[in-house]
């Protein structure tokens, strides 16, 4: 299913009263579900509020990372998405992240992967440095432009 269709339903149950919607296209089903006062109240109090923070995946999603709005991150040593896909912090699901928080990179190497239209991405780095933050999760969608990595450059 294609996240533009997902973030199109996300914004019909926020829109509507329902507390879950389920749709299914031929063999791909998608179940969409409000989340309960008490943990939307207590996601609200940790993060700022995003459409995906009102509705959530049924299928074992990861745990939501606090937003970063973008104001707060510095310009420089962003890492950003080059297209609209889903993140990867690894090549699969049994193999080590490709960075983690601390890690060293040089110029070229493999920050994660953008998968689009079930094409695996390379997002290689563009400065050397120090990776300082890391602002996704495997499997979370992301649109063009939008921040993945911050980078504290090293070397200057």
């Amino acid at each position: 299913m294609d996240v533009r269709k997902i973030k199109k339903l996300i914004e019909m149950l926020e829109a509507s009263g329902l507390s879950e919607i389920e749709i299914s296209e031929g063999e791909e089903s998608i179940r969409l579900s409000r989340t309960t006062p008490t943990a939307a109240a207590a996601q609200q109090a940790s993060k700022a509020s995003a459409p995906s923070d009102q509705a959530v995946a049924a299928t074992s999603a990861p745990p939501v990372l606090a937003t970063v709005e973008p104001t707060e991150l510095p310009q420089e040593g962003l890492v950003l998405s080059p297209m609209v896909g889903t993140f990867y912090a690894s090549a699969n699901p049994d193999s080590p992240p490709y960075v983690e928080v601390g890690s060293e990179v040089a110029v070229g190497d493999v920050l994660c992967v953008i998968e689009a239209m079930k094409i695996f991405n390379h997002v290689e780095a563009e400065i050397s440095g120090v990776v300082r933050r890391i602002l996704k999760h495997s499997g979370d969608p992301v649109e063009y432009g939008e921040a993945l990595l911050l980078i504290e450059e090293q070397g200057l």
